[in-house]
């Protein structure tokens, strides 16, 4: 089956540009559109899709309050791409902390813009590792997130558990894991899933977030 997405940009042209990118792809569908943060919990419930590719600026709802909007009301909600155009952006942070599982750059190139879909929808690996630990490293406090921490320490996190949350932060997807503790990718999946059940965290990124936060993992 074909990763459906639902593309909501107030800019026609941008939208007309995913589409055509993704589209082209025969494991992909784009299965619809709308302009507005404001028409997307309609849309998620009556067409299912797997991503929602969603700008982070829009004038009636933008994409941090649609993401909450969408994680708070719908039942196995989508994944969430934010699409914007700095990476660096006030926004970007505060909707990836409001749930979002990555975020897509509007000049991104076409094979970057399938990559991340794809990425997203597979939910096994941390995109642009890199770009989500500066971000955390300059809006998280650098571990001087007294709550962040707190939720660190209630989640009791087993050594492997713990082991398996500083390579997540690193980037590592779940068969680099596996190959670098040389386990299965199966109990490393095992491991995520504990991890992100005892931290509250939608999704790897989530969980990546409150490590640095709390101060468990060090930028840089």
């Amino acid at each position: 089956m074909p990763v459906t997405v639902l593309l909501v940009d107030d800019e026609p042209l941008v939208r007309a540009g995913l589409r055509a990118v993704l589209d082209a792809q025969p494991d992909i569908e784009v299965v619809g559109e709308a302009a507005d943060g404001a028409a997307v919990i309609p849309l998620v419930r009556s067409l299912r899709p797997d991503v929602v590719a969603m700008d982070v600026r829009m004038p009636l709802l933008d994409g941090i309050e649609a993401t909450r909007a969408v994680l708070r009301t719908v039942d196995e909600p989508p994944k969430i791409l934010v699409v914007t155009t700095f990476e660096n952006d006030e926004y970007v942070y505060e909707a990836l902390r409001a749930g979002a599982d990555g975020f897509l750059l509007k000049r991104a190139r076409p094979a970057e813009i399938v990559h991340a879909v794809r990425l997203v929808a597979e939910g096994e690996s941390l995109l642009f590792p890199a770009s989500v630990r500066q971000l955390a490293a300059e809006h998280g406090e650098n571990g001087g997130n007294p709550a962040a921490r707190a939720a660190m320490e209630r989640a009791r996190l087993t050594e492997r558990e713990a082991e398996v949350l500083r390579l997540m932060a690193r980037g590592l997807s779940n068969a680099e894991i596996a190959a670098r503790l040389i386990v299965g990718t199966e109990t490393v999946k095992s491991h995520v899933s504990a991890v992100l059940a005892k931290l509250g965290a939608r999704d790897r990124t989530q969980a990546v977030i409150a490590a640095y936060e709390s101060g468990f993992v060090a930028p840089g």
